[in-house]
């Protein structure tokens, strides 16, 4: 893929202020995409953060505040993209929560916000985008899923579920757009090495008195062979990729991009 495969196309990447979605929106920028960052921050973070992707790569960035629990917000944020850019080409749902607890003592609250966030989220901001996108007979919409999408671990339901339910609704909104320039595809990462997750180790590290790698170790070897971290970037690649001319036969995938976990 050479040169600026994305340039002219706008994207939208929810909750990009950090982490997964932070590299996504980079690398879009970086391969010429206007990118809408959303999330939660200090105003003056994000706007230097907006500043410095617009610099670094000659793209227009904007921000939304949407929250990804209210309906409202999020086709606002849909809107925004296209009155400041003239269209949303690109949507990547990678917005997340998470609450651990076993099935018969979870929080139902806990359960309904992660419903909300993790697979409503995306049902309403791809309805939201897919008509201009049918119009324009172009999109890529791609929806950060996890492993946890194609197999389950313990205390972790209402994720597990939403993110099962997410690729059930990457394969749909791909077959109804199969006979259109829109496509429609899911990824699915393992371990991902963000400031959460090294947050993780550090705590492990600290609470079983081991060392910071032997905590990474104990995190990794339990689920991911290769034992590496995925980097964000990785993530950000692979959603290029997918937006690209090459994979638009690409449709209604789950890429796994996790060190093998799933191969297990």
């Amino acid at each position: 893929m050479g040169g600026l495969v994305l340039r002219g196309k706008s994207a939208v990447v929810t909750g990009s202020t950090s982490g997964i979605g932070l590299a996504i929106a980079r690398r879009l920028a970086q391969q010429g995409a206007n990118v809408v960052l959303n999330g939660f921050g200090e105003a003056r973070a994000i706007d230097a953060l907006r500043s410095s992707i617009s610099k670094e790569f000659g793209v227009l960035v904007a921000y939304s505040a949407a929250d990804m629990k209210k309906p409202d917000d999020i086709i606002e944020m849909v809107a925004l993209a296209e009155r400041e850019f003239g269209a949303l080409d690109i949507l990547v749902n990678n917005a997340g929560i998470q609450h651990t607890a076993p099935v018969h003592e979870f929080p139902i609250e806990a359960w309904n916000d992660i419903v909300k966030v993790n697979l409503t989220a995306a049902f309403l901001a791809i309805r939201a985008a897919l008509g201009g996108m049918m119009r324009r007979n172009w999109g890529r919409i791609v929806n950060i899923a996890s492993t946890h999408g194609l197999v389950a671990s313990v205390e972790k339901s209402a994720y597990v579920a939403a993110k099962h339910g997410i690729l059930g609704l990457t394969k749909v909104v791909a077959l109804e757009t199969a006979r259109t320039g829109v496509t429609c595809n899911a990824i699915c990462p393992g371990w991902v090495l963000t400031p959460l997750v090294e947050t993780q180790i550090n705590d492990l590290a600290r609470r079983e008195s081991i060392s910071v790698e032997s905590a990474r170790g104990q995190l990794l070897g339990s689920k991911q062979p290769s034992m590496e971290f995925v980097a964000p970037e990785e993530i950000g690649g692979a959603v290029v990729f997918l937006c690209s001319d090459a994979a638009v036969q690409i449709r209604g995938i789950a890429l796994p991009v996790d060190g093998g976990w799933t191969a297990q």
